[in-house]
């Protein structure tokens, strides 16, 4: 369980939103209105926010061109996680990062199995590193959303949870893991930005 580190501060973090879709515009998206809100409520910047159709090379394109910004240490997309011809969101990201967050989809299927049972396993929800900016792809429905925000990215992207938390990965500045009373801090890779 995720503990507040009494020494730490919230450290507002840039953010970027990314809609995978075919058929929604910014009147109709609301799962990118949600993680956008959820995302400034907590104290995060929203950066940028786009929509793009279910298309490999768009989805890559966009993400590549956030990774590459020192204002964007997140990425959240949401859609074309599912198994349908259309749904490439994994297939695009993938390629991308440094390193997977292999917990990320675990958890986030492990959450999602109290609403929608068995039907999880069809999620393809992902998550990366690429060039120190974390990637997260859940599923479109604003339901998955929340359930990716406030289940698990809310804390991961608070400086102040403990043990662990991947501020101190985007923000080298930051400090790292809070060590365990009597043990040094686990070494998880985090080191400075090249």
């Amino acid at each position: 369980m995720a503990h507040v580190h009494a020494d730490a501060s919230f450290v507002p973090l840039g953010i970027a939103v990314l809609t995978v879709s075919d058929t929604r515009g910014y009147d109709r998206d609301g799962s990118g209105d949600l993680l956008s809100e959820r995302l400034t409520e907590a104290g995060h910047a929203l950066v940028e926010r786009r929509i793009v159709p279910d298309d490999v090379y768009r989805i890559r394109a966009a993400v590549s061109q956030w990774v590459v910004r020192d204002d964007i240490q997140v990425i959240l997309v949401n859609g074309g996680t599912g198994f349908t011809p259309r749904d490439t969101t994994p297939e695009a990201l993938l390629p991308l990062f440094d390193k997977a967050v292999e917990g990320y989809g675990e958890l986030f299927r492990h959450l999602s199995l109290a609403s929608i049972g068995t039907s999880t396993i069809q999620s393809r929800a992902v998550g990366g590193v690429a060039n120190r900016t974390l990637i997260f792809a859940m599923p479109g429905s604003p339901k998955a959303c929340s359930t990716a925000w406030d289940g698990i990215l809310a804390e991961q992207l608070d400086a102040r949870t403990g043990p662990c938390n991947f501020v101190a990965m985007v923000l080298p500045e930051q400090p790292a893991c809070a060590p365990r009373e009597g043990k040094a801090a686990p070494d998880h890779g985090q080191g400075v930005r090249a």
